[in-house]
């Protein structure tokens, strides 16, 4: 099993609306400087960050599944397909964007959100009607085990269902409380800590310490168990997991 910690300077940032948008980026665009530019077909993960009101205009997408969760404030969407929708606080939405979409996103109060784009098989998803579906907070599946809140956002009960294969979750661990993560073979599990710090732990291999805003990497050549331990706060970190390689050909967004 392979584990990595990305620090926060080795991964990328961005900006929109002259810097009312900012990103973090712990897998980005070619040339922005992160040291992971994808993982299976994760192709893309942005944490943005704004203050008050801001906008993002008119922009096309094609072929990739596109998700947009939002951790606090609120995302205001209009797009070509006719959409206008609010995402509150927790809840989220997928395009799905198909042939070709346009869309345009604005904050008008301090914001918190991911974008995450996972790549389908692109010659397939191009001949595809694009589509936009929006979840409340409420629809996400939640439980609690040992004390610790795992939010299903993609896969297993989830009603969110994309092409991809990737699942999503939304943890939070209490201070001195422990997380356990099966990992089948030949998966990837890539988790980004948004509050406190932690401990990552194996059977075999010894604990990987982590700080809020690191980005963690764990592959499995054969399965295993994975565990995380908060710190001297509560732990919250968002973790997908992916196949390592897929059976279609991948993007190459280096070229």
């Amino acid at each position: 099993m392979q584990m990595k910690i990305i620090h926060p300077r080795d991964q990328a940032n961005g900006q929109f609306d002259d810097g009312k948008i900012r990103e973090q980026k712990p897998i980005g665009f070619p040339g922005e400087g992160s040291l992971i530019s994808r993982l299976g077909p994760l192709f893309y993960w942005a944490w943005g960050h704004s203050e008050g009101p801001a906008e993002i205009g008119f922009h096309p997408h094609r072929g990739f599944e596109i998700i947009t969760y939002v951790i606090n404030g609120n995302t205001y969407h209009r797009d070509t397909l006719g959409t206008e929708s609010v995402v509150e606080a927790e809840g989220a939405q997928l395009m799905q964007t198909g042939s070709g979409v346009h869309h345009a996103e604005a904050l008008k109060e301090p914001s918190e959100s991911f974008q995450i784009w996972f790549e389908p098989h692109l010659s397939q998803a191009v001949k595809r009607t694009p589509t936009y579906s929006h979840y409340h907070a409420e629809e996400f599946p939640a439980g609690v085990k040992d004390g610790v809140t795992i939010k299903t956002i993609l896969g297993n009960d989830s009603p969110m269902k994309i092409v991809t294969d990737a699942r999503m979750w939304d943890i939070r661990i209490p201070k001195g409380a422990v997380y356990s993560h099966r990992l089948a073979q030949n998966r990837t599990l890539a988790g980004l800590a948004i509050r406190g710090d932690g401990c990552l732990t194996t059977e075999t291999d010894l604990p990987l310490h982590f700080m809020h805003k690191d980005f963690i990497v764990i592959q499995t050549g054969q399965s295993g168990e994975i565990s995380l331990h908060a710190s001297d706060r509560e732990l919250r970190i968002f973790m997908i997991e992916v196949p390592t390689e897929v059976d279609y050909p991948l993007y190459n967004k280096r070229s």
